[in-house]
């Protein structure tokens, strides 16, 4: 890949993962076109529940990626108007999974019972995670591109791609339904689309959709003051006062569809808090997050083209920032990412 600044990069994809890289690359100096099959914000990126984790299980092949998630959002919240972040804290018991990160602390029930004085039981111990947080991805989606914008960047939603121009194996822009958009440069950023934009170039990025639920209900104010993850709920509170949960997908039976879920973590709530005079579901849905085969983000120049630089990742919205960043550097400055190092798309391609 030349290091020199491209004319021209287009970005496929305007979710969060997609807005990140325009505006990082904008912002840059490098002249981007986000082109988008429907609206901003309209996959997973809506459905998430946007929890800023830096707290992994386990050995973590992207663990230096993973800590530098939460300093690249607070430095994209001075840089980018409109884009906040709700530093609430995390609060997690009772779900075996031995998530932890340097800033765990463990809290006995009296200190939790101050956290959430709503609990009626809480645990006897808790980890606690205070630099966490969560933000509304739709929102920070739309600042980024805004402030994309501000830098020169052009938007075009409702803009499927269709093809891709190429010369030999080196790719010059894509095609869509008005017409062919020149590029020195391509990202892939489409979430689970990423892998069939990446088959029409003649590479298998095995990336699946792998599906969660996503809830979000009317409540009373105050329920919730962070995130807590229990063994019987992970929910927290929007700044709106909404009430926001996650499920994971168990299958397409007809009790376990969203509705149906909904009214049973609705049932988990009532019995795990004080103060649930009203509950009533504004959203239940199954979000489609882009899974890579070995669980680790796809991040880097895809092999056997040219000019074709890949994005695809879980969690999107955690790693938005610090991805955005880090793969601007790559791209425009030519500054190769040690944190990325793991996820290098060339390990699929024998």
């Amino acid at each position: 890949m030349q290091h020199a600044i491209p004319r021209h990069i287009i970005v496929i994809g305007a979710g969060i993962v997609g807005a990140s890289l325009a505006y990082h690359l904008a912002s840059k100096g490098a002249r981007v076109t986000v082109v988008e099959a429907d609206g901003i914000a309209s996959g997973v990126t809506g459905t998430s529940f946007a929890w800023i984790n830096a707290s992994h299980a386990g050995p973590d092949p992207i663990a230096s990626l993973r800590g530098a998630a939460i300093a690249a959002y607070r430095r994209l919240e001075t840089q980018v108007p409109g884009l906040e972040v709700r530093w609430t804290g995390a609060l997690s018991y009772g779900t075996q999974d031995g998530r932890v990160s340097p800033s765990s602390l463990w809290l006995d029930r009296s200190s939790i019972a101050q956290l959430e004085p709503n609990l009626k039981t809480p645990p006897e111990l808790a980890v606690h995670e205070p630099e966490q947080g969560a933000l509304d991805a739709v929102a920070a989606t739309h600042a980024l591109l805004a402030a994309a914008r501000a830098h020169g960047a052009t938007i075009r939603t409702h803009t499927p791609v269709l093809g891709f121009k190429m010369a030999g194996a080196t790719v010059s822009g894509v095609e869509t339904a008005t017409g062919v958009v020149d590029a020195d440069l391509v990202v892939l950023a489409a979430g689970t689309g990423t892998q069939a934009l990446a088959r029409q170039l003649g590479v298998h990025l095995p990336i699946h959709a792998s599906p969660a639920i996503f809830l979000r209900y009317q409540a009373p104010p105050g329920l919730v003051r962070g995130i807590i993850s229990s063994h019987a709920m992970e929910v927290r509170q929007a700044a709106d006062g909404s009430l926001l949960a996650a499920e994971d997908y168990v299958d397409d039976a007809l009790e376990n569809q969203p509705a149906a879920m909904a009214r049973r973590t609705a049932s988990a709530i009532r019995e795990e808090l004080d103060g649930v005079d009203f509950l009533a579901p504004e959203l239940a849905c199954v979000g489609l997050r882009p899974m890579p085969l070995d669980g680790v983000p796809v991040v880097g120049v895809l092999p056997q083209v040219e000019n074709v630089y890949v994005c695809a990742m879980h969690p999107g919205v955690v790693l938005a920032a610090i991805v955005g960043q880090l793969a601007s550097e790559e791209i425009i400055d030519g500054q190769a990412a040690s944190a990325l190092d793991a996820c290098r798309p060339a390990r699929f391609v024998a």
